[in-house]
């Protein structure tokens, strides 16, 4: 069984690629969280979650939805992470969310995919995120061999830094940077309510036809990636960069 969490398609995109080529089930982990769904799954014996990056290791909100959902069956699970960059040291908060969870930890992959972290990168036009992809389909085509032969993964990378990112760096970057204070509409805004339903925290309302944003925001990115009039900003920090989400790659 693949476990996807997506914010602009990029999980979405290789947990795709995975359960094509495996003849697998994906779960919908934002439906999931979005519900508050907890309740036990039935599952095969191997379990393959498919998230990106936030902070240099798995979403929190991911991992807590981990924590309180039994795996029925599971016995083994692998962790696919695309990135913009790099994962640090998630690998080894990955080991222990396996131990506890009492599923034998087969390692942890790195994917680069086109980076959606608007609110502090930025992302990139459509030719160069294709490209992006392209580079990474040998990646992916090696992670589903590994699976298929039921093999770990390779040792990710383990250095200093990846150590103080993935460590102490994590805590204080949700503290002090994940904030959904600075989102705001413009005049473009259509009231369609597309980033209330894209919304894996249920964390935006309609308030006479315009988004309110909450407290309880992951910057998954997909209210102002999927704003189909690009009405949504950051404060100043997405002002003037291109949108990413990765179905618009297929529709150009």
């Amino acid at each position: 069984m693949i476990l996807c969490f997506s914010g602009t398609g990029n999980s979405r995109y290789i947990a795709k690629k995975i359960a094509d080529e495996l003849q697998d089930e994906i779960v919908d982990m934002n439906a999931k969280i979005k519900a508050t769904d907890y309740s036990p799954m039935k599952t095969g014996r191997n379990i393959i979650v498919v998230v990106p990056t936030y902070a240099w290791r798995i979403p929190q909100i991911v991992s807590e939805w981990l924590c309180k959902t039994e795996l029925l069956s599971a016995e083994r699970i692998w962790f696919v992470m695309d990135c913009g960059g790099e994962i640090g040291n998630a690998a080894k908060y990955n080991r222990r969310l396996a131990e506890q969870k009492h599923l034998w930890y087969m390692g942890t992959a790195q994917v680069i995919m086109p980076e959606n972290y608007i609110a502090m990168f930025g992302a990139p036009k459509a030719e160069e995120a294709r490209k992006i992809v392209r580079n990474a389909e040998p990646t992916i085509m090696d992670i589903i061999a590994h699976i298929k032969a039921e093999q770990p993964f390779a040792v990710p990378r383990n250095n200093l830094y990846d150590r103080l990112m993935s460590g102490p760096v994590n805590p204080i970057f949700y503290h002090f940077f994940v904030k959904s204070d600075a989102f705001r509409t413009d005049a473009t805004c259509v009231g369609c309510g597309q980033c209330v339903k894209n919304c894996p925290l249920n964390n935006i309302t309609l308030k006479d036809r315009k988004p309110v944003w909450g407290k309880q925001c992951t910057h998954c990115m997909a209210c102002i990636c999927y704003c189909p009039t690009e009405a949504i900003e950051y404060g100043k920090k997405s002002v003037g960069k291109p949108r990413y989400h990765f179905e618009q790659l297929e529709s150009r």
